[in-house]
């Protein structure tokens, strides 16, 4: 029998059909060929956005992370890097800055599977077509008809995201993180939409959003700032389909760049003791050959811009792909450095406080300025 019949690696991804979905398709396929056996555990979308890629990376060998936290991993070493000689960088033909996310400090920390930013969702069945400027969610929101995840982060995402909609996007690196002036004015957008929403939307999350927007019975068309998931626009999606595109600009025919970019990418832990299995399973599941078959099949959004080009994919999620693959590539990667995290945290929490009593915007910006004063290197 082959060694690699013997080899057992222990994976951590998000509970979500698309964060486990396409893995255990994929790893059953892996098995079948190699013989080696990947055994998947999950954790909630919270945990995914914020618990420590080290506490994770000692007890398994394979971790989906997202790109935000690899500053932390690079000063805790908790990760091996996929170096340029595996081959990583010619698999991973990926969308926008995917790809580009997860290296820093001249290494590569994990390959991109998943390709996602804040796009509009909407509901065909009800609406002809999806809002075409931000006068028009104002509208919608107006009459009870618009949702947006505002938990945090998400309300800190929805707030860079207007950032960069204006021309305007955070620093990725240097202070201020945000321009007083423009982010100011991005904070006052976001207070304006949070006044016409229902109040919970401060506890929502995107998966609890597009569950209610799915929902026969509800009553919302559309969500103008939450992460697309293409699980939402599948044949075999909850609910009633929904549709996805491209942010709608701040003015008709004005730019739809600077979403904040999010997807997943996966990783090896320095600690796995079967690195050569971990790697060889990491750039196959990147590669075209997985995304463009098992991953997508098993329920996966890609990062392969040859799975995004697909038709039949496309056709298959009322074009999820094509129609927000202007905001992919147009999408801003937030800051990577060890302190970002805990800034991230501190300032949705601190943001969510201010949308709650409409704080001055001169006064929260600052705050925000300060914060991340604090954890920058």
């Amino acid at each position: 029998m082959d060694e690699t019949h013997s080899i057992r690696l222990r994976g951590m991804t998000w509970d979500h059909p698309r964060g486990y979905g396409p893995l255990h398709v994929c790893s059953a396929a892996w098995r079948e060929r190699t013989g080696v056996r990947i055994e998947w555990e999950r954790r909630s979308l919270q945990d995914f956005e914020s618990f420590p890629v080290a506490e994770l990376a000692a007890r398994y060998d394979l971790i989906v992370i997202d790109h935000p936290h690899v500053g932390q991993v690079t000063r805790a070493g908790c990760l091996a890097p996929l170096e340029t000689g595996t081959g990583s960088d010619a698999l991973c033909a990926a969308v926008g800055a995917s790809l580009q996310s997860y290296r820093f400090e001249q290494r590569l920390w994990a390959l991109p599977i998943d390709a996602a930013a804040q796009v509009q969702a909407w509901r065909p069945d009800r609406l002809a077509a999806p809002p075409a400027d931000w006068a028009a969610v104002l509208e919608l929101a107006a009459g009870g008809a618009v949702l947006c995840p505002l938990r945090p982060p998400h309300n800190l995402m929805a707030l860079f995201t207007l950032c960069g909609l204006a021309g305007h996007p955070a620093r990725e690196q240097g202070e201020p993180l945000f321009d007083p002036t423009a982010g100011a004015e991005a904070y006052e957008r976001l207070c304006e939409l949070v006044a016409r929403l229902d109040p919970r939307s401060a506890e929502w999350d995107p998966i609890a959003v597009l569950e209610q927007m799915a929902a026969p019975e509800g009553t919302a068309v559309c969500a103008p700032l939450v992460y697309g998931y293409v699980s939402y626009a599948r044949h075999d999606a909850p609910g009633t389909r929904l549709a996805f595109s491209d942010l709608a600009p701040l003015q008709r025919g004005g730019s739809r760049a600077g979403s904040a970019l999010g997807g997943t990418g996966i990783a090896v832990s320095a600690r796995c003791h079967e690195r050569d299995a971990a790697f060889a399973f990491a750039r196959w599941l990147a590669s075209a050959e997985a995304q463009c078959g098992p991953y997508v099949a098993g329920g996966g959004q890609p990062a392969h811009r040859t799975a995004w080009e697909d038709p039949h994919a496309n056709e298959a999620s009322l074009g999820f792909y094509r129609n927000t693959r202007a905001t992919l590539e147009g999408a801003w990667v937030r800051p990577r450095h060890a302190g970002y995290m805990n800034f991230q945290e501190r300032a949705s929490l601190r943001l969510r406080t201010a949308l709650g009593v409409r704080e001055p915007a001169a006064a929260l910006i600052a705050a925000l300025n300060r914060l991340y004063l604090e954890v920058s290197p």
